[in-house]
């Protein structure tokens, strides 16, 4: 098993290129189930996450080559509709093959999925919605088994949900006439999803708000462009946070500012200026780091994927730091490995408070999650001494050469096998 081994305390430079957003690639992937074309992908990262999904696909008959961060699917040879448990099991975003799957076929099975363990994330909007649109549902040894004609309906999201809405978006996109989604997830990766499917021939309006209005071809399949893949903005804020755990000037290139507003705002309340571009941001080092107060929230708010990093910032910052987790009940898993650190973080439910300032010293630290790995490297770089991250398979799921990117950074980071 391998882990990361990192010499803290060093001062970053230089530019980094931010990767295509995994977020944005795996819903993409799976919308080519719809396509009638070969369907052409580029600036695809190369994660595990990716690779878990094109498995899937390969198994359902798909034909594909990944190359150089290009990504071709042929789902005309697509001939199964049963997905795996062996697979399913490694990544949540599966259940993404839900939808498509049971709009062009009529019939599918979709294991329950997994992926992070960061508290309960249920597929129930997802079944309730397609029940609503004709499904017949039942839960079978771990199964979900769906079969039926999709037929528009008008569907609120009891609360706001990505993949719900991505998989919902997918199924009205072949069913029999208008459905209206109400209280639609409004992240980018779910714009790009909507733009490329509108792009694909599929008449659909609202993209951007909370409110969809979907026509569906009655099982006809789209016909679709090519594709590329909009830049991981929880990459480049990680980033963006190892440049501010070091207090170093660091540059992110290939971003979409606008995408990274909330975190952008967060940094700039901790002291951090910034210098934004058309497709870049610089961070500068601040005079003094200030503490801050988070609430995590749906897209435009601070997202959730970036709270473990900003709790290892945090630990910097003079004063007293508040982080309000709404979304996920069980997302401070980091919190006892920074711990081992010197961290001084104390949990009430989902509030952590955290007293910055003080010393961090180099530690063994054991990841959890996606995203609490990555808190754990930032937290090594600002350490004294040299750190060991260990079980960073986590990390492979979701951030491509993190260490060689570091590395162009100047931090002193190598991967070595246990």
């Amino acid at each position: 098993m391998t882990y990361l081994e990192i010499e803290g305390a060093n001062q970053l430079s230089g530019k980094v290129e931010i990767s295509g957003a995994k977020n944005a690639a795996l819903p993409l992937i799976v919308s080519s189930i719809l396509a009638k074309n070969e369907v052409n992908i580029s600036n695809v990262p190369n994660v595990a996450d990716i690779k878990t999904l094109i498995h899937l696909l390969q198994n359902l008959g798909t034909k594909t080559e990944f190359k150089n961060h290009n990504l071709v699917l042929d789902t005309s040879s697509l001939n199964k509709t049963i997905a795996k448990y062996d697979i399913v099991r490694k990544m949540r975003a599966s259940i993404l093959t839900l939808g498509p799957l049971l709009a062009r076929f009529k019939n599918c099975e979709v294991s329950l999925p997994g992926g992070c363990a960061i508290g309960q994330r249920p597929i129930d909007l997802h079944l309730l919605a397609l029940e609503k649109m004709g499904a017949n549902i039942q839960i079978k040894q771990g199964y979900v088994v769906a079969n039926g004609n999709l037929k528009g309906a008008e569907i609120i999201f009891d609360k706001i949900t990505v993949t719900g809405s991505e998989n919902i978006i997918m199924a009205a996109a072949l069913a029999q006439g208008k459905t209206r989604l109400i209280n639609v997830a409004k992240e980018p990766e779910v714009v790009q999803l909507c733009e490329i499917l509108k792009e694909a021939g599929l008449e659909i309006s609202g993209i951007g708000s909370d409110e969809l209005e979907i026509y569906g071809t009655n099982g006809e399949l789209l016909e679709f462009k090519k594709i590329a893949v909009i830049p991981d903005r929880i990459e480049a804020g990680t980033y963006l946070c190892a440049g501010a755990i070091t207090n170093s000037q660091i540059t992110i290139e290939k971003v979409i500012p606008n995408h990274l507003n909330a975190v952008l705002s967060k940094l700039n309340q901790m002291g951090f200026e910034s210098l934004i571009q058309k497709d870049s941001i610089t961070l500068f080092p601040a005079k003094e780091i200030r503490a801050v107060e988070i609430i995590t929230s749906e897209y435009p708010g601070f997202p959730t994927d970036m709270q473990a990093q900003f709790m290892a910032l945090s630990l910097k910052a003079k004063g007293t730091s508040i982080i309000d987790e709404r979304l996920f009940e069980n997302r401070f898993m980091h919190v006892s490995e920074l711990l081992r650190m010197g961290a001084d973080i104390k949990l009430n439910g989902h509030i952590a408070t955290i007293v910055g300032g003080k010393e961090l010293n180099a530690a063994d630290v054991m990841a959890t999650d996606l995203r609490a790995s990555s808190a754990l490297v930032l937290a090594a770089l600002a350490a004294k001494g040299t750190s060991r991250v260990h079980r960073i398979y986590h990390l492979d799921r979701g951030y491509e050469n993190l260490e060689h990117k570091l590395k162009i950074l100047g931090a002193k980071i190598t991967r070595l096998e246990e």
